[in-house]
This record gives C-alpha cells, sequence and structure tokens, in this order.
C-alpha cells in the first residue's frame, strides 16, 4: 500500500473519533508536528510508531497496511 493511503486513513479515523492531531500525538507519544508529517505523507515512521498511532486510533494494523 502507498504511503499516500496510509496517511489517509489515519487522517480519516482520526477525523471519524474527532480527536485532534494533538490527541493522537499525545496518546502515540509523539510531536504533534511529527503525527501531522504522517497524515501528509512527509514521513514514514517505523513499525513501533505506527503501531502507538494506530492504537491511539483503536484501530487493527489490518485497517490500513495490506501485505
Amino acid at each position: 500500500m502507498s504511503p499516500q493511503k496510509i496517511g489517509k486513513k489515519l487522517k480519516d479515523a482520526r477525523k471519524k473519533l474527532g480527536l485532534k492531531q494533538s490527541d493522537v500525538a499525545e496518546k502515540a507519544d509523539i510531536s504533534v508536528n511529527y503525527y501531522a508529517r504522517i497524515e501528509r505523507n512527509e514521513e514514514n515512521p517505523t513499525l513501533e510508531t505506527l503501531e502507538r498511532v494506530l492504537k491511539a486510533l483503536k484501530l487493527k494494523s489490518s485497517d490500513v497496511l495490506s501485505f
């Protein structure tokens, strides 16, 4: 799956939950700037970071990743 789709899926999920980027960043223990760059597909997060973001958004990895 292309990074663009991951960023869009994260953003869509965040908006669906009514969360701000800062809410997700805080729950995932990353900076707001870094999270915003992930959503804009300017960053390639490590799997560990992505797991924390997914947990913050109550998503399963299969919701955003397709192997």
